[in-house]
């Protein structure tokens, strides 16, 4: 069976703040993502905070369907990592995560996902996990290398 954790690792040759800045400003999304096309700030959340809530605005594998998701960051520590659950705040049933590490002329930059072991999502990835994984790496690539083609570009505002 496909693992339900899957991960994309790029270089960035930019400050790991910098890049930061991009991954944790959902409302930027839309300029990276292959799927998620637009993401808003909810509850009362204006940005990056453990707890802070926000909803994606989804089109699956790019062509649909096309659905908003709810999601809750759970971890915010600027210049390190930004994570988030998406659809429940308590048991989140994927778990998408930003890792920054500084290396050499900047940092290397990990997106990963985590699908909670639920039988439901189980049974979906021991059936579907190989077509899925493969769209999800191709995203995760994509996702970071537009980041990286920003960040290095120095087009990216530094403050966020």
């Amino acid at each position: 069976m496909p693992s339900l954790h899957q991960a994309v690792t790029v270089h960035m040759a930019a400050p790991p703040e910098r890049i930061w800045d991009l991954v944790s400003d959902v409302t930027r999304i839309g300029s990276y993502s292959p799927e998620t096309f637009e993401a808003v700030w909810v509850d009362g959340a204006s940005g990056p905070a453990v707890g802070a809530k926000f909803r994606g605005h989804v089109k699956r594998n790019g062509i649909g369907p096309v659905y908003w998701v709810s999601c809750t960051v759970t971890e915010c520590e600027p210049g390190r990592t930004f994570a988030f659950g998406t659809v429940s705040t308590e048991k989140p049933l994927n778990v998408w995560r930003y890792e920054i590490v500084p290396a050499g002329d900047g940092a290397d930059v990990t997106e990963s996902f985590n699908l909670a072991p639920t039988l439901g999502l189980r049974i979906y990835w021991a059936l579907w996990g190989w077509s899925r994984g493969k769209v999800n790496r191709k995203g995760m690539q994509t996702t970071l290398e537009r980041i990286k083609a920003e960040v290095e570009s120095g087009s990216a505002a530094s403050s966020g």
